[in-house]
């Protein structure tokens, strides 16, 4: 029972990461209905301002204390994304109001190389660490109800709270504020928010400047986590069967989708793992993604579409 514990809270803690990089997907969506494919590569971008910044921080302002200096760096590369978010919208997004959603797909993908690149140029290739002071030991829970405990990572345990307390306050902005409610409805009916004077390009900046924050936390975690490195970018692709399982359009859905694959991952790896000789939880996602796109391709909590002839 306790190694089934171990397996289930690493699970579920691997899917509270899934679901913050998906919500990047659902927030754009749902306010703007272009599918950001970009997502991938916003969170490359932002692991890469902070550990620069981290670096350099140090070295422009003498600032020795590494927790300050972290601080100090995540709030610059905040500010950065709020930047490439502001320009992704002004420059490009802006000019492709109402144009096929293909067109907007290519946008992203066309996004996605130049941020990569423009990552490369500004911040270097090389391999790179954020060490934000989450502590790597594993610690052990639960003795008293099992013998020897149920083992867990510190890290995880951390990373998975930072996740759960963004996509809550973001939960409480979505529900709770004026700014949050105009969100609501644009993403509802563009036609009808612009006639009661809610304006469509503030709004999508806004969800789009969300969308760089949270790319900015799921960058520094997973940087933390796995280093600074290209393949970060493809952390969006784990993301994908996420969205499809929860509804590109429920941010809900993101959350528990998230928890659904990383649970599955988990279990299936080790207890059908065995079985078939391993590699479950590289392609346990898609599969799962692929059934609901066959019998249920709204998702979970996806608005479910009727078109009457």
């Amino acid at each position: 029972m306790a190694f089934f514990l171990e397996t289930l809270l690493g699970g579920l803690m691997a899917g509270m990461l899934y679901s913050l990089v998906a919500l990047g997907f659902v927030l754009i969506f749902k306010a703007s209905g272009v599918f950001n494919f970009a997502q991938g590569a916003m969170v490359l971008f932002a692991a890469l301002a902070m550990a620069r910044f981290a670096e350099w921080i140090p070295r422009w302002t003498g600032i020795e204390n590494p927790v300050l200096a972290n601080v100090v760096a995540f709030v610059l590369a905040g500010v950065v994304m709020f930047l490439v978010a502001w320009l992704i919208e002004r420059l490009v997004l802006r000019h492709l109001v109402n144009q096929e959603g293909t067109t907007l797909l290519m946008a992203t993908l066309g996004i996605t190389y130049f941020l990569e690149g423009l990552g490369q140029t500004i911040f270097g290739s090389d391999i790179y660490k954020i060490d934000i002071g989450m502590p790597k030991e594993p610690i052990f829970m639960l003795e008293s109800m099992f013998p020897g405990g149920v083992l867990v990572n510190k890290e995880d345990v951390i990373a998975a709270a930072i996740a759960a307390t963004l996509v809550t306050l973001l939960s409480v902005f979505f529900q709770k504020t004026s700014t949050g409610r105009a969100l609501r409805a644009v993403a509802d009916d563009h036609q009808a928010a612009q006639s009661i004077g809610i304006p469509l390009n503030r709004i999508w900046v806004i969800v789009w400047c969300v969308a760089g924050v949270v790319a900015l936390v799921a960058g520094m975690i997973w940087g933390s986590k796995l280093g600074v490195q290209f393949s970060l970018a493809t952390v969006a692709l784990r993301a994908l069967p996420v969205v499809i399982l929860g509804g590109l359009t429920s941010v809900p859905g993101a959350i528990i989708g998230g928890l659904i694959i990383g649970v599955g991952e988990k279990l299936s790896e080790v207890y059908l793992g065995p079985f078939v000789g391993g590699g479950i939880e590289i392609w346990f996602a898609y599969v799962l993604a692929l059934v609901f796109l066959l019998f249920r391709p709204q998702g979970l909590f996806g608005e479910k579409i009727i078109d009457r002839v």
